[in-house]
């Protein structure tokens, strides 16, 4: 009795123990001893060795947490994550149908108000076959409803995610997800009241003296509503740089060394989202692009990052 209750203590106590070649019971190193050790392992040269600290202690951090940053309770059998990502999933989209059915009971204010940005120019919408405006109406109200939607479907993905995170990472999910949807907003905006007139005066001052403009329906509002959502997604710089540099992969000062690439890269970017071909359009889109990483490089100076 007495021996199987020292096996079982000594079971206990070495849980996380492995037995070696010679029958010695070796422990377990626990979290911390295995980020020093990868921390200071030798690493071939453009490897391991060669990140900063910073990048080093991440990516250490992220292999082998704290046991006090893990919140064990949300841990869940494989069968309960897919249950919750339906969940969340069938949420979302029954705020997308919302969202959609809403712009369809509205399709007359919704096309007045896209039409806002070609009305000072004296251009006329016309439809070149049956029912297009049925069809191209649909389509607008799925778009919109997709940016309505937008903020409610980042808010499910985090509410799905957070919990896998640690509790230091976890600080940054709320905002992150704000300023996500924010820049995003900011930057269908931005296309609606600056880049789309711009593009659109341009064409029509090319050719004014020689033809007179008609736009069709359907082509303009894919003209505007892939406008929207290319300048969106190009808005989320700041985010990116933010969030990669609280995860310590990049820092302030090595964001500002490379202005000269970026100066470039956001006028090629800027020629590739766009799409139209004149240059006003993508001046535009190529100094936001710039103002935003500057923005972006400039809050990890103030977070001292």
């Amino acid at each position: 009795a007495a021996d199987g209750a020292g096996a079982e203590k000594t079971a206990a106590e070495g849980a996380g123990a492995e037995k070696t070649e010679g029958g010695d019971a070796k422990v377990q190193p626990s979290a911390a001893e295995m980020r020093q050790e990868l921390e200071t392992s030798p690493a071939p040269a453009g490897g391991y060795t060669e990140l900063s600290e910073g990048q080093r202690s991440a990516v250490s951090g992220f292999f082998f947490p704290d046991a006090a940053e893990l919140d064990m309770d949300k841990s869940m059998p494989l069968e309960d994550h897919l249950a919750e990502l339906r969940d969340g999933v069938i949420r979302a989209v029954v705020a997308l149908v919302v969202c959609v059915g809403l712009c369809l009971t509205f399709y007359k204010e919704l096309t007045t108000f896209l039409e806002m940005p070609v009305q000072t120019l004296g251009v006329k919408l016309i439809q070149l076959a049956p029912g297009e405006f049925f069809f191209v109406s649909v389509k607008a109200a799925v778009a919109v409803g997709f940016l309505l939607a937008f903020p409610y479907a980042l808010f499910e993905a985090a509410l799905y995610f957070t919990p896998a995170l640690t509790k230091s990472e976890r600080t940054t999910v709320g905002p992150v997800v704000l300023s996500s949807a924010a820049l995003f907003y900011a930057g269908v905006a931005f296309a609606f009241t600056a880049l789309t007139p711009a593009a659109l005066g341009f064409f029509v001052s090319y050719s004014q003296d020689l033809i007179e403009s008609q736009f069709s329906i359907d082509q303009y509002f894919e003209f505007i509503l892939s406008m929207g959502f290319a300048t969106g997604l190009a808005f989320q710089v700041p985010v990116l740089q933010v969030t990669l540099g609280l995860l310590n992969v990049i820092r302030s000062d090595q964001l500002l060394s490379a202005w000269r690439y970026i100066v470039v890269g956001s006028a090629v970017v800027g020629a590739i989202l766009t799409p139209s071909t004149d240059p006003v359009t993508q001046l535009l889109l190529s100094g936001a692009l710039c103002g935003l990483y500057f923005a972006g490089a400039g809050a990890l100076v103030v977070m001292g990052r």
